[in-house]
C-alpha cells in the first residue's frame, strides 16, 4: 500500500496511508492471505539470479524489502514510500539491514533508468495516477529481461466479507477472546480499507479485470510469464520479464 492518488481525483475520497501505517502490519502476522503472498514472494527470489539491484515501490511498511533484504544480503535495495509514516515505520524495522536506501518519492519522480534487476510493486499500482504511464515507469527501471514482481487490487475491496474471514480464522487460532483483541489492535486496518472501497467505488482507485491488468502490463513492454488471481480473487499476481 502507498500514499499515491491521482490529482485530478477527489482527494477527500482516499486511504489515510500515514493511520495505516499503525496497524498495518497485522496483515502480515494475522492474515493468512497476505502471508502467503509473502511466502510466494520469497519463493520466486529462489528460482532467479541474486539481482544485484532491487526497487520496491510502494513499499509500504517495508515487508517484501524485509524479504529481499533477508534472501539476497549481495543485492542493493532501493526502499521507495511517498508516505513519511509508512516509511519511518520501515525504517524501524528493518534497521538491522544495510543494504536498503530509502526514498520518500512517487515513482514517476525516481532519476533512473535501465538499471534495475527487479522491482517489487505489491499493492500499489491501483492507487497511482495514469497506471499505463506508471507501469511505463515500472519498465523504465529495469534492464532488458529484468524482472516484474507485480501484485494489484484489482476488484473492489469487500470489506465485510474480509471482516468475516479473518475473524474466523483468528477465532479458530486464538479463540474468541484473542480475536476479538487483535479485531480491537487492527480496527485501522477495518477503517482505512472501508476507505479503499470508497475510492475504488468513486473511480479514484484502480479497478480492473485479469485481462485489462494483463493487456497493460504487455503494453509497457512486459511479458508475462506468470498470472494467478490471488487474496480471495480481489488482485492479480504476475511475473513478468522487461522486453528489450
Amino acid at each position: 500500500m502507498n500514499a499515491y492518488v491521482s490529482e485530478a481525483a477527489d482527494l477527500s475520497v482516499r486511504a489515510d496511508w500515514g493511520a495505516y501505517a499503525t496497524a498495518y502490519d497485522l496483515l502480515s502476522e494475522h492474515n493468512p492471505e497476505y502471508q502467503a503472498l509473502m511466502q510466494d514472494f520469497e519463493a520466486f527470489l529462489a528460482t532467479i539470479e541474486a539481482p544485484r539491484l532491487i526497487y520496491d515501490i510502494g513499499a509500504g511498511t517495508g515487508n517484501y524489502t524485509e524479504i529481499a533484504a533477508r534472501a539476497c544480503p549481495g543485492s542493493e535495495i532501493r526502499f521507495v514510500e511517498p508516505d513519511a509514516d509508512m516509511n519511518k515505520s520501515a525504517q524501524f524495522k528493518l534497521a538491522a539491514h544495510e543494504n536498503i536506501n530509502y526514498d520518500t518519492v512517487a515513482l514517476e519522480d525516481i532519476d533512473a533508468r535501465g538499471t534495475a534487476d527487479l522491482v517489487i510493486c505489491v499493492h500499489a499500482l491501483y492507487a497511482m495516477p495514469a497506471q499505463e504511464q506508471r507501469l511505463d515507469d515500472l519498465r523504465r527501471l529495469l534492464r532488458p529481461g529484468g524482472w516484474l514482481y507485480l501484485v494489484d487490487l484489482g476488484r473492489y475491496m469487500n470489506v465485510a466479507d474480509w471482516r468475516r474471514y479473518l475473524f474466523l480464522h483468528l477465532k479458530k487460532k486464538h479463540g474468541l477472546s484473542g480475536a476479538i483483541g487483535i479485531f480491537w489492535r487492527g480496527r485501522e486496518i477495518a477503517k482505512q480499507n472501508t476507505a479503499i472501497l470508497k475510492a475504488q467505488k468513486k473511480g479514484v482507485y484502480w479497478t480492473h479485470t485479469e485481462a485489462e491488468i494483463a493487456s497493460a502490463v504487455t503494453e509497457a513492454g512486459f511479458k508475462i510469464l506468470r498470472q494467478e488471481t490471488v487474496y480471495r480473487g480481489h488482485s492479480d499476481l504476475l511475473v513478468c520479464q522487461a522486453r528489450p
